[in-house]
């Protein structure tokens, strides 16, 4: 037996450990008669790396003695480690490696280990409870013992973020036979995964059997897969989906009365009732938080979603902020990505495009470390909202080519609307007016090629711009009048002034004054510096053109600082236009040969000159690295230059020209 063999043991307990804990594995190392000073040389080897007392993987690849060991020195290795961690404060450590150096059947030190496994709190995280539960089941007699203690594995490897393992954990309970509520569980936590990186209409259907199944023994796991049931149905956009989900199983008002509030607020929203809906969903919203309410993620992450449909959007960001801390803090992890989801939904419904961007970026690497390809779809059509409006549309390109991808293989009617309007509200930047409208139609209108519910109406004033500066003021119309049924219920903060500022493009001159007046008063009432300078930008176009250029540049310089403040480059260049055809040149843009560049360009040239690297600029701007040295290698060309270093002079030149002119 090695040092790197109880490094492998001990690392058995935990797939997503912060490290192997070294005074562990030198303590069992010393009882065991191993030479300490081999942790030396396996870190000078490269196998391993020594960092804040914790022993993590090194640069090169080790061996895997833990699997090719014999199962005598495997077992010695375990004991070791056992000892090791006798008489700290956990006591799930000492039982895992107990059982792991079981020779022979021991159903009671299964059953201590699947006691342990089950305690909450602790300090043990979803994988290593996974393995524990995993370990459990090998030392169980009987089979339906072994089949309950894997999906209870499968599940908590789920939640680590480990679909992969959980999909291996809940084929072996399948071996098993398992029937009824065990059968019911391991539905569940088959549709979970398929609501993660699969077709959501498959998941669907299996949380729906999972609930019927769970029903007469576990009524609470069963209203867990009815809830999921719901989030698949809503990613699908199939609102009456969601609305069978809601309302299928008893309603149990005693320990469930949040819950209950939150499925009677969310079934009246999505029939139609909104004034019905908000009482119980602000209930839900006001406990989360509160002292006697469970402050788990899901229950934060359900605070969230019902601000977002009452259009609470400060309320929304603090549950949802909320809900990523604990998850961050004390798992699972798979909720991570789904908070931070939540959260630059939030952001970028409320305006707020950069904060929005930091969460998705957050988000994307998440999701897809976590194996959770569905939500990286969502980030994916985020990041590429974010950058329609900071004016990249290589980003846009890249980034809605992802969601829709994937949303084209699972179905995922959120993400591919979110993409679409990506698009569109790209080409409006760059005043491709028909192509902008012909996207947007088929979303915002009816029938079964309309986008997803909850979002197609956030779309409808891209639309009408579109639709109404190239003459199809009839559809135009006929989407202001939907849009303003849905204002009506008051969802979204930012609708009253967008609702006005439609209104304003489709009126005769006579009213159009009156009616933008009343737009730039609304956006005074909700925050958002993109969507007042849109208002801003439109209503000073319209000054300019009927001849009255002084007022025109009062409101085009307003436009300007709105769109520049808010990190909307493309847009600034419509307002910097409209300006100078107004006869003013208007302030603020690049300076000297740094005009030759597109605003992407610009982007890129300016991290590069700060010292970034290409990829950690891709990183910093959600591209491939190929797309950077694609558009550097134009840079270097446009601006005659051979060097990163003389791209940082003149960057640095030009700026200090803009700072002092």
């Amino acid at each position: 037996m090695d040092l790197l063999l109880l490094v492998a043991a001990e690392r058995e307990r935990d797939a997503r450990s912060a490290g192997v804990d070294a005074r562990v594995v030198l303590a069992a190392a010393a009882a065991g008669g191993l030479d300490a000073g081999a942790l030396d040389a396996a870190e000078a080897a490269g196998l391993l790396r020594l960092d804040g007392g914790r022993i993590h993987p090194g640069p090169r690849p080790a061996p895997a003695p833990g699997t090719a060991a014999p199962p005598a020195r495997r077992r010695a290795a375990h004991r070791l480690l056992a000892d090791a961690h006798a008489g700290g404060p956990r006591v799930l450590p000492v039982l895992f490696h107990r059982a792991s150096a079981a020779a022979a059947p021991a159903t009671a030190l299964g059953d201590a280990l699947a006691e342990a496994a089950a305690r909450p709190g602790g300090g043990a995280g979803p994988a290593e409870r996974s393995a524990a539960w995993a370990r459990s089941a090998g030392l169980a007699a009987d089979a339906g013992q072994r089949a309950v203690r894997l999906v209870e594995a499968a599940d908590q490897a789920r939640l680590a973020g480990l679909p992969h393992r959980a999909r291996e954990l809940l084929a072996r309970a399948g071996r098993e036979g398992p029937e009824g509520a065990v059968r019911g569980a391991a539905q569940l936590v088959s549709g979970r995964l398929a609501l993660q990186d699969g077709p959501v209409a498959d998941a669907r259907e299996t949380l729906l059997l999972a609930a019927e199944l769970l029903d007469p023994a576990d009524p609470r796991r069963a209203l867990d897969a009815r809830l999921a049931a719901v989030e698949a149905s809503w990613a699908a956009g199939d609102a009456a989906a969601c609305v069978e989900a809601l309302d299928l199983g008893p309603v149990r008002p005693g320990p469930d009365r949040l819950l209950t509030a939150y499925r009677t607020g969310m079934s009246a929203v999505m029939r139609g009732r909104p004034g019905t809906g908000r009482p119980p969903l602000r209930e839900v919203m006001a406990a989360a938080g509160s002292a006697g309410v469970p402050d788990g993620p899901e229950t934060l992450l359900r605070a969230g979603s019902a601000a977002l449909v009452v259009g609470d959007l400060t309320a929304a960001a603090r549950a949802n902020s909320r809900a990523l801390a604990v998850a961050r803090a004390r798992g699972p992890y798979s909720i991570v990505a789904q908070a931070l989801e939540r959260l630059a939904y939030g952001e970028l419904r409320a305006g707020r495009h950069a904060r929005a961007r930091a969460h998705a970026e957050d988000g994307l690497r998440t999701a897809l470390g976590a194996g959770q390809d569905n939500l990286a779809a969502h980030h994916h059509a985020i990041l590429a909202l974010v950058a329609s409006v900071e004016g990249s549309p290589e980003a846009v390109a890249e980034h809605a080519d992802a969601a829709e991808r994937v949303a084209a293989a699972h179905g995922l009617a959120q993400a591919a609307t979110l993409a679409q309007w990506a698009r569109a509200r790209a080409d409006l930047a760059r005043g491709r007016l028909p192509e902008a409208a012909a996207r947007l139609g088929p979303l915002v209108g009816s029938g079964p090629r309309r986008g997803h519910f909850a979002v197609r109406m956030l779309a409808v004033p891209c639309f009408v711009e579109a639709a109404a500066r190239t003459g199809q003021t009839e559809a135009a119309r006929s989407a202001v009048a939907a849009f303003a049924r849905w204002s009506a219920q008051g969802t979204d903060p930012q609708s009253g002034a967008q609702l006005a500022r439609c209104r304003a493009l489709l009126s005769g001159p006579e009213e159009r004054e009156a009616l933008f007046a009343d737009a730039l008063a609304r956006h005074d009432e909700a925050a958002g510096d993109f969507e007042r300078g849109r208002t801003q930008l439109l209503y000073g176009a319209w000054l300019r053109r009927r001849r009255r250029p002084g007022e025109a540049r009062g409101r085009l310089r307003d436009a300007l600082v709105s769109f520049e403040r808010g990190g909307a480059p493309g847009w600034a260049a419509q307002a910097r236009a409209e300006l100078r055809a107004t006869g003013d040149a208007g302030p603020g843009g690049p300076a000297g040969p740094l005009t030759l560049l597109t605003p992407q360009q610009l982007r890129i040239a300016r991290c590069v000159a700060e010292g970034a690297t290409n990829r950690e600029v891709a990183l910093r701007l959600s591209v491939s690295t190929r797309t950077v040295d694609h558009h550097l290698r134009n840079v270097f060309a446009a601006l005659g230059i051979r060097s990163r270093l003389e791209l940082s002079r003149l960057v640095d030149r030009a700026e200090k020209t803009t700072a002092d002119p």
